[in-house]
């Protein structure tokens, strides 16, 4: 047994010994992996004849369409689109698990002259388009024409917004997001790097255009996705559309509604609350140091807040109480006894022991 012969008898007994789910899933693993291909079992027939159409790398469970055209090679594509297939006469086949398929296809006279395809596309999901060259013995070949036409691009599905907003939009960044949409070229020429104008409008006011350039090449009856990125100015919020604009034509157009920047709300709210608290703290600051100190107010220090003490206050002296009259021994006996005159000594003021005497300046 060679080696290569016995390598895939060993890959295959292990997709034996696997269960049906997980064969399915290796198959679409390594379908994935590959690119494509198709092979014809012979590279030159008659017409009427019939040919048998092999292919390998698709994806499993894929529908595939298989035409004969004319006006085409596997470099340039189908020129003219599908208009240069025998449409009448095409077959359609189902990828098994493995992502190969294998259809007998009827070599049917093009509209077109050759240099012919068989050319085959999916249906549904990821594009995909292999031609192969096939001579048709009998058939008129000509040279290509020349490419003078323009393609004709049109939306084949609806547009999608990609992308989320992150915490700096919360905050007043300005909203972007990708818009994705898959276009088809239904003109007779390829269109290579197409200039698409993205357009946001908001409310009644007209969109706001930006130029947006697409790198590639989609081919006639070819389709492609195109992801053309945009933001909207900083600390915008509400309802939007978003259009796509290809030449003069308006291909799509795409509601968006955005948040509203209630960071910017939060932070201007704080800042209303902050700012006049602390103007009244300088203030009242400023106005405890300059005041000056009064009766029954102290002043507090710039650290601390630790109370001074408050400085002494000078009052003048009380006046002395008017002097009695010499005559009224009764007042002066009075007034001696409760305030002592200030020209009477302790030895030589009036007691109750001694007579009731005139009282005298000086010793008695």
């Amino acid at each position: 047994m060679k080696p290569r012969t016995r390598g895939a008898a060993l890959v295959a007994a292990a997709l034996l010994t696997l269960p049906p789910a997980s064969a399915l899933s290796a198959a679409a693993a390594s379908a994935d992996d590959a690119k494509p291909a198709v092979t014809l079992s012979k590279p030159e027939a008659a017409k009427g004849t019939e040919i048998t159409a092999s292919g390998t790398g698709w994806r499993p469970g894929t529908l595939l369409m298989l035409l004969v055209c004319g006006q085409s090679t596997p470099g340039q594509g189908v020129i003219g689109g599908t208009n240069s297939c025998a449409n009448a006469d095409g077959r359609a086949v189902t990828t098994d698990a493995r992502g190969a398929f294998s259809k007998p296809l009827p070599v049917a006279a093009p509209p077109k002259p050759c240099p012919c395809v068989v050319h085959v596309a999916t249906v549904t999901g990821e594009q995909a388009v292999v031609d192969a060259e096939l001579k048709i013995t009998g058939h008129p070949v000509a040279p290509l024409p020349e490419q003078s036409g323009t393609g004709r691009l049109s939306v084949l599905t609806a547009p999608e917004l990609d992308g989320s907003s992150g915490i700096l939009t919360w905050f007043g960044a300005p909203p972007s997001r990708t818009l994705v949409v898959t276009v088809g070229n239904l003109g007779a020429a390829p269109v290579k790097d197409p200039v698409f104008r993205v357009g946001t409008s908001h409310g009644v006011f007209a969109p706001q255009w930006e130029d947006r350039q697409w790198k590639g090449t989609i081919k006639p009856g070819g389709k492609a996705e195109v992801r053309l990125g945009f933001e909207l100015s900083a600390g915008a919020h509400g309802d939007y559309q978003v259009s796509v604009k290809y030449g003069q034509k308006v291909l799509a157009t795409q509601p968006w509604g955005v948040g509203h920047p209630w960071g910017v709300t939060l932070f201007w709210i704080l800042l209303g609350v902050v700012v006049p608290a602390a103007v009244f703290r300088i203030g009242m600051a400023v106005v405890d140091r300059v005041r000056p100190s009064g009766a029954g107010h102290t002043r507090r220090g710039r650290a601390g807040g630790r109370a001074r003490p408050r400085r002494p206050v000078r009052r003048a002296a009380a006046e002395p109480p008017p002097q009695p009259p010499a005559d009224d021994t009764s007042t002066t006996a009075t007034t001696t006894a409760t305030t002592p005159l200030p020209w009477f000594t302790p030895d030589s003021a009036p007691t109750e022991n001694r007579p009731n005497t005139p009282t005298t300046k000086g010793n008695p």
